[in-house]
């Protein structure tokens, strides 16, 4: 009876933690007008603290500091929309025609596989389905739904002033907020200081892959070299797959613009680039992974994409990352996290093995 009880326990716990996070997830899927210019702006003031540290160390007072660092963001951010705001215009304004050319190369292969044989049953339909022009138009969606963050950028800007002028008095908030400051400041201060680290290098990385990709389609000829470079410092911020989605609509604009061979030269340059930068340098400097699997990166950019829109691409990762932290601080909730991560575990603790511990024997019973 009483091991009955338990089980109905488990499952009625489970079923409300299900219900809640549908609840939770129709909310900030609703509240996404709100939500996202203040997630935004997190973010981005905590990339923003190091230099308010820094300039504060310089004995620089910390409204001064943060005015520095605020103007120096928005001279950075105005200067890259006067750049590419242009660009963006013109090319959603010839993605009718671009589209036209991506219809006409595939039914060009249709046609050379008709003469080698190869029947294929319903043309229409499959160039209806096979549509490869949509991987532009939803590059223009993604590069519009950050623009529309423009829009808020008086929300944004005042949320990471009071962010970044909150940021010298949390410590002493949490100290005096929390009973046990010791058990709470180790989980915040690796948290913060993680995600310093995470965004500054992985930010410092994308800006250098998104100038490389921008000066080899410069020289390649492929129209719109700024908007493409932009595309990849952005989607770069995703692991895994960022670089793929960042490289197959500028293959695309590039088969329709220069022919077959311009388009190879393009994936060539896209493979060296991110062979480089994501598999050489940036494992080196950043020195360990997001702290996900493959597969959960990949799941929270569809979730995150499907809550947020397209700011949520972006931001899946640390969204995800923040998420595990937060269950990794509960012994009940700590499962969950683990799942989350990476596929090769920590080794088991030394104290163990040298306490006599068969620690084989005991992964083999679990």
């Amino acid at each position: 009876m009483r091991t009955e009880r338990i089980r109905r326990g488990h499952v009625v716990r489970g079923l409300v933690a299900a219900a809640a996070f549908v609840v939770i997830t129709a909310g900030l899927q609703a509240a996404r007008p709100v939500i996202v210019p203040l997630l935004v702006a997190a973010f981005v003031a905590l990339a923003c603290v190091p230099a308010v540290n820094r300039l504060r160390a310089l004995r620089v007072p910390t409204g001064l500091a943060v005015a520095f660092v605020v103007l120096g963001l928005v001279l950075v951010v105005a200067g890259v929309a006067a750049l590419v705001g242009t660009s963006l215009t013109a090319f959603v304004q010839q993605i009718p025609v671009y589209q036209v050319g991506l219809e006409r190369q595939a039914t060009a292969v249709l046609d050379w596989l008709a003469q080698q044989g190869v029947e294929v049953p319903d043309r229409t339909a499959l160039l209806d389905t096979i549509n490869p022009g949509t991987a532009l138009s939803l590059v223009a969606t993604l590069l519009n739904g950050v623009g529309d963050l423009l829009t808020n950028g008086l929300l944004i800007l005042l949320t990471i002033v009071f962010i970044l002028l909150e940021a010298s008095t949390f410590r002493t908030k949490l100290r005096y907020a929390f009973a046990s400051p010791t058990a709470t400041f180790p989980q915040i201060a690796a948290f913060t200081e993680g995600m310093k680290q995470y965004f500054f290098i992985k930010t410092l990385v994308s800006l250098v892959t998104g100038t490389l990709v921008a000066v080899w389609i410069a020289i390649l000829g492929v129209d719109f070299p700024l908007l493409w470079g932009l595309l990849a410092f952005l989607l770069n911020y995703i692991p895994n797959i960022g670089s793929i989605l960042a490289a197959v609509p500028v293959m695309l604009l590039a088969l329709v613009q220069l022919g077959v061979g311009s388009a190879l030269l393009v994936a060539v340059g896209f493979l060296a680039v991110n062979m480089v930068m994501g598999n050489l340098i940036e494992p080196r400097v950043l020195g360990h992974g997001v702290g996900l699997s493959p597969l959960v990166v990949f799941l929270s950019l569809v979730v995150w994409g499907w809550v947020l829109g397209p700011v949520g691409l972006l931001l899946s990762v640390p969204l995800t990352m923040t998420l595990k932290i937060a269950l990794e601080s509960s012994d009940e909730t700590r499962w969950l996290a683990v799942l989350l991560g990476p596929e090769r575990l920590p080794e088991p603790a030394p104290e163990l093995e040298t306490a006599g511990v068969d620690t084989e024997a005991l992964d083999a019973a679990a």
